[in-house]
């Protein structure tokens, strides 16, 4: 059984046991989140929400917060010396699917 559920502006494709990268959650480690915006649930009955499934939750074990590799954010114009760097990091949450609830 999967089910695509939003989280952070994003639809993710998950599975029970499957660990995931998400957008940072307010949680702590080994916290257990709950998503309830399940837009779909799949398997041997297929259930397709308008725009959610009623009812549907999928439940989540915090493994742990990080940042992501750093990316550099290089602006330059030509024959104009103008030269800006800047380093970004991205937050995120990894996540272990618990179970999905249909």
């Amino acid at each position: 059984m999967y089910a695509i559920i939003e989280t952070g502006g994003k639809q993710i494709r998950v599975e029970a046991g499957q660990a995931i990268y998400i957008e940072k959650l307010n949680a702590e480690q080994d916290e257990t989140v709950t998503f309830d915006k399940v837009l779909f649930v799949g398997g041997d009955d297929v259930k397709v929400g308008s725009p959610l499934v009623a009812g549907a939750t999928v439940t989540a074990k915090v493994e742990k917060q990080g940042r992501a590799k750093k990316l550099v954010v290089f602006k330059y114009k030509a024959k104009k010396n103008y030269r800006r760097k800047q380093g970004h990091r991205q937050p995120y949450t990894k996540v272990v699917i618990d179970e999905i609830n249909a």
